[in-house]
């Protein structure tokens, strides 16, 4: 391999040739051999999307020191970053130093490097031009808020909207079939499978309000702030500016934070945001669950609704199908829930002007957004879209619940119906015959009281 020579504030060190990155990467590439955990893809696009708004906000407020040829060389290096171009470049691990320093500098050392290819001359220092007015300190949370709004808003809220209108269309499709409660997981009174359904669409619905109060807060940047709050070496209004200049590029409106100390040390809009990520995984192992035990059998479980059949479950037993897409939705809710406590965890460990958890906080933030939106959508396509009910399971479970003797609660009381259904149950006979057979309800008024069907 060949390599160049790079030189930074402690000295000089060799990096491949064919690298963009600088002295201060290669440092933390040599120095934090931890894991196999890469800084995630969509910081790295949030770099690329804040650099450029950093420079466009900088041409704005002091042209004599980013002018037009600086201004394009990073804008049109930062292109290639938020476009995915040099991924190869921004080699760094997520186990680095907690304020995200070296990949700050990593996005800076790769612009220059890059900006200069592109204008032909070097003009862009890392420091001097692709981080003027800026610090790692403000520069990686603004990331963060980035990263997530991109990955809440493109990634997991349409999946989100397009289960809940799959779960819509089950409801009207399923408006009349009636079926047997179940709590405990033991026979309760009857319920519409419609009305079931409806729960698990309010069980997206809601954590999609919760995303959607979240949000306002992860539009907030901490860019400006520059090293502990103050904006030491950032013009005036440069905070306003680049949060504009943020806006502009994504297409969101973005906002500088009111307050940068609270900014730069707290994390709490993300723990915020992650808590909605919580509650949806709890939600959807819910779901999943509910799906896999209402299709279990074929013969010997309940079998009351029908999923698809896609690929076959057993190496040994011939026919076998699993519900693996159910499996699949339950182990990522576990994965989320697990994240979550990391994400408090890193949260709280804020001390003074600075929060030094922020690599290993918005990893675990953004897997979540991201095996969320993709298992969710698999769950979606491969499971939930195909599900159908079997009626005659339904009606014939219906019928075979002792729990049915709660409709004559009115007619022969609590105890002379509780007698039923264990008499009924007892000698395995119908709640009918027990009725009667105990004097509380002739025949012909057992028949005009007794209409499962009505009870949902």
């Amino acid at each position: 391999m060949e390599y160049r020579i790079e030189r930074d504030s402690m000295g000089e060190m060799r990096v491949p040739a064919d690298r963009l990155w600088g002295a201060q990467t290669q440092r933390s590439y040599q120095n934090f051999k931890i894991g196999t955990e890469v800084m995630p893809r969509e910081i790295t696009h949030a770099f690329g999307i804040l650099k450029k708004a950093a420079a466009i906000a900088n041409h704005r407020l002091n042209p004599d020191r980013m002018d037009a040829k600086r201004l394009s060389a990073i804008c049109a290096a930062c292109d290639e970053v938020i476009s995915g171009a040099l991924n190869d470049h921004f080699p760094l691990v997520v186990w680095q130093t907690g304020s995200g320093t070296q990949s700050n500098m990593n996005a800076n050392e790769v612009i220059a490097n890059r900006g200069n290819a592109i204008a032909g001359a070097a003009i862009l220092h890392p420091n001097d031009h692709v981080n003027m007015s800026q610090s790692s300190n403000d520069t990686f949370p603004t990331a963060m808020h980035i990263a997530a709004v991109l990955g809440i808003e493109d990634g997991l809220i349409p999946v989100m909207e397009t289960f809940i209108e799959t779960l819509r269309r089950l409801e009207k499709e399923n408006e009349g079939v009636v079926k047997s409660g179940r709590t405990h997981l033991q026979d309760a009174t009857p319920i519409r499978f419609s009305q079931e359904i409806s729960g698990w669409r309010n069980m997206i619905e809601k954590p999609l309000a919760q995303l959607r109060l979240a949000l306002p807060g992860l539009k907030e940047l901490a860019l400006g702030g520059t090293a502990v709050g103050t904006g030491l070496n950032a013009p005036k209004g440069f905070d306003v500016e680049v949060a504009r200049a943020v806006s502009e590029l994504t297409g969101r409106t973005f906002v500088t934070a009111e307050n940068k100390f609270h900014a730069l040390t707290s994390k709490d809009d993300l723990v915020f945001a992650h808590g909605a990520l919580k509650a949806l995984a709890a939600n959807l192992m819910k779901i999943a669950n509910d799906v896999r035990w209402l299709a279990s059998g074929p013969r010997c479980g309940l079998g009351e609704i029908r999923i698809p059949e896609n690929e076959p479950g057993s190496s040994i037993m011939p026919g076998k199908v699993n519900p693996t897409q159910c499996e699949a939705m339950t182990m990522v809710a576990v994965q989320v829930m697990a994240n979550d406590v990391a994400v408090g965890m890193a949260a709280s460990q804020g001390n003074f002007e600075l929060n030094v958890f922020m690599p290993v906080l918005i990893y675990n933030f953004l897997q979540s957004v991201r095996l969320l939106a993709d298992g969710m959508r698999s769950f979606h396509d491969n499971c939930v879209s195909g599900i159908t009910a079997d009626r005659e399971k339904m009606a014939r479970n219906l019928h075979n619940s002792l729990m049915l003797v709660t409709a004559l609660n009115p007619y022969i009381g609590y105890d002379n119906a509780a007698m039923t259904a264990k008499l009924a149950y007892r000698e395995n006979i119908s709640l009918r015959e027990a009725c009667v057979r105990l004097g509380f309800l002739t025949p012909e008024k057992f028949d005009e009281v007794f209409h499962p069907e009505d009870m949902a």
